[in-house]
């Protein structure tokens, strides 16, 4: 009886590891690497990007959100406006994968140089992350609270514990969000 149990312990795949199917979708690899190193630069890990995408979207094209959201890195049609506005040289539409990825990744950037002050870089993506998924404005709210209850508002680990304060329920979406980015990240190849 016991080694049934940890023979079927074995074979049920631990959660990180459900994301290692990931890796054998490369239709987009070229994508996520060309506007990776575009908007970060030729260091800047593209995996974030991908991983990202397989929390926005399971890297589906097609993928469309009940609020509007669409794409791989599920764009709100208003976001893609405003991206386009500021980055002429994204030119197709935010339905197509390329430009879908190229607007999500530009906006990530966007994100990230709004997060400039001294932080560790794990905390600057985790800022960036979570600024994506709840909004800019949400986090800085979650980063005054932490600054009045005397923690570091630059340091992720602060803005969890008053996230909630600020978006109610809807910060246990972001924090896994976040989370979960890492987790496929730690899994792609």
């Amino acid at each position: 009886m016991k080694k049934i149990l940890i023979i079927l312990l074995l074979l049920i795949p631990c959660k990180a590891h459900a994301f290692e199917r990931y890796n054998r979708v490369v239709k987009y690899n070229k994508y996520f690497s060309k506007y990776s190193k575009r908007y970060f630069g030729p260091g800047f890990d593209w995996r974030y990007f991908k991983a990202q995408a397989v929390a926005e979207s399971r890297l589906k094209a097609k993928a469309r959100s009940r609020v509007g959201a669409v794409g791989v890195m599920q764009i709100m049609p208003r976001t893609f406006k405003e991206i386009t506005k500021k980055n002429p040289s994204i030119k197709g539409a935010r339905e197509q994968p390329r430009w879908n990825i190229a607007a999500g990744i530009y906006y990530d950037r966007m994100i990230w140089k709004a997060w400039k002050a001294k932080r560790p870089f794990q905390d600057r993506i985790n800022f960036m992350f979570g600024s994506y998924n709840a909004g800019k404005r949400n986090i800085l709210k979650a980063q005054e609270m932490a600054k009045r209850k005397g923690m570091n508002p630059n340091l992720w680990e602060s803005i969890e514990p008053t996230l909630p304060d600020i978006t109610g329920k809807r910060s246990q979406e972001t924090i896994g969000y976040v989370k979960k980015i890492h987790k496929i990240k730690g899994v792609l190849k």
